[in-house]
């Protein structure tokens, strides 16, 4: 007897997509059957999503939630929406996952930094969640043991800024130095790098010149972190990772055909090396910035051309591009528009939501992608990377039972009033194909037909190991 069978005809596994009916017992995927093999009375509930698309919940690996974000007129930082805000949105929009940061400051320990994070997360999401370890400025040496014991403990991804991002950010950066000793931890104990990569001395120097210029309206980002600096610094670090025994690396939000191309000479090589972008990165480019309230648009590093947007969906097709995360950051269009200039631009987008719907849009009804390579993008690829796969990622038996439903008569127009965050979305106006009809959290009906079931109390911190082979090669 099964607690739920979701009875589909375009339901993606890992033996491909076709007819399926998911059995889900409890908290998880008891079998992946054929059509007919169980009947109705075998189940307490049946859900018919024939002529919809069944795929596993999504899961984004980069977002920003609880973000202190400098207020332009004086006084305490603007905190951003929490997890309660970002994680219900998200579950709206089918994606039952989120991998957010613990920030190591100076003066603490790595264990004191997650459980300020736990604090935050703990009873207060809706969907399933995690940490990436952020680290930043200089390294003390005894640091590096507790990364050790960090990674250990189940968070093996550890996140590494080679820049500053912006003059007023002093005390990111991580020196070349400091990266080595912590290539050595991550090689040795398990870990993975995720790297934010862009050439300080390049975007600071860009920053000099665009000011001596005057023109320091946030049209010129793209002149500052440009792709020339994108180039530069990703070489770099994938030399550094090669120097030591071939560290694994995440590459986070590429928004450059540069970064493209060295990951891609970097995985001919045969290093483990995955690339991630942004879907503000595939939407959009440094033009929209011209646009009212182009501030939206914007996120580090900046919007680029339309030739890198090129680069970018060529790269996932061949295996440069992994993942397609958010770099979420929830906070009021007031908030996000405060800043006018180069250097007190913004960063992230709210965007958790309509991430699924407008990359199935993008990806399968305009560029005929498989619903497999879609789903590899906005879910499976992730759970691999980051540690969590098969227990998320994947319509399977002895899975988690998260699953989402894209419903193609469900397709609308995108607007910030039907959506569940801020007061804005970069998205307003566009027409997706698909919108999530059913969004199920190991076993739970969370959200049906736009009602939202959920409770506050049903998101799960996760614990994380990366497979060896995910770290030995390029294996996506």
């Amino acid at each position: 007897m099964f607690d739920l069978i979701i009875r589909g005809d375009q339901v993606v596994t890992p033996q491909g997509s076709g007819a399926w009916d998911v059995c889900i017992s409890g908290e998880t995927i008891a079998a992946i059957a054929a059509p007919g093999t169980f009947d109705d009375g075998q189940a307490g509930r049946v859900i018919d999503a024939t002529g919809k698309i069944v795929i596993p919940g999504g899961i984004d690996p980069h977002i920003h939630s609880l973000w202190p974000m400098p207020s332009l007129e004086g006084g305490d930082p603007i905190m951003t929406d929490g997890p309660d805000v970002v994680s219900r949105a998200a579950i709206h929009g089918g994606t039952t996952t989120l991998l957010d940061f613990a920030t190591w400051h100076e003066g603490q320990t790595i264990d004191e930094a997650v459980n300020i994070r736990k604090q935050d997360w703990s009873g207060k999401c809706f969907a399933d969640y995690g940490y990436h370890i952020m680290l930043q400025g200089a390294i003390p040496p005894e640091l590096l043991p507790q990364i050790a014991e960090a990674i250990q403990e189940g968070y093996p991804s550890v996140k590494i800024f080679t820049t500053d991002i912006t003059p007023s950010r002093r005390g990111r950066k991580i020196t070349h130095g400091h990266i080595w000793e912590i290539f050595k931890v991550l090689k040795r104990e398990g870990g993975i790098g995720a790297i934010h990569a862009e050439d300080d001395e390049i975007v600071m120097h860009m920053y000099d010149v665009l000011s001596r210029e005057g023109r320091t309206g946030f049209e010129n980002l793209a002149e500052v972190h440009n792709s020339m600096s994108e180039d530069l610094s990703f070489r770099r670090i994938i030399r550094l990772a090669e120097h030591v025994e071939g560290t694994p690396l995440y590459m986070m939000h590429v928004s450059a055909a540069t970064g493209v191309a060295a990951i891609e000479a970097a995985r001919a090589r045969g290093y483990p090396i995955y690339g991630e972008t942004l879907h503000q990165y595939l939407m959009f480019t440094h033009e929209h910035y011209k646009r009212p309230n182009g501030q939206i648009y914007h996120t580090y590093p900046s919007l680029k051309e339309s030739s890198d947007q090129e680069a970018l969906w060529e790269g996932q097709l061949r295996g440069s591009i992994s993942t397609v995360a958010t770099d979420e950051i929830c906070c009021t269009l007031s908030t996000k528009t405060q800043g006018h200039r180069i250097d007190d631009c913004t960063g992230g987008n709210a965007g958790c939501e309509p991430r699924v719907a407008v990359m199935y849009t993008e990806m399968v009804k305009k560029r005929g992608y498989s619903l497999a390579k879609f789903t590899d993008l906005v879910s499976t690829n992730a759970a691999k990377l980051m540690g969590m796969y098969p227990k998320k990622g994947v319509l399977a038996a002895g899975s988690d039972a998260d699953i989402t439903v894209l419903d193609p008569a469900e397709g609308r127009t995108v607007t910030a009033a039907r959506l569940h965050e801020t007061d804005y979305t970069p998205w307003e106006g566009y027409e997706a194909e698909v919108w999530p009809s059913l969004v199920v959290l190991r076993g739970k009906v969370m959200m049906q037909d736009g009602e939202f079931l959920g409770d506050v109390k049903d998101g799960q911190h996760l614990k994380r190991k990366v497979a060896e082979a995910i770290r030995q090669r390029p294996v996506l």
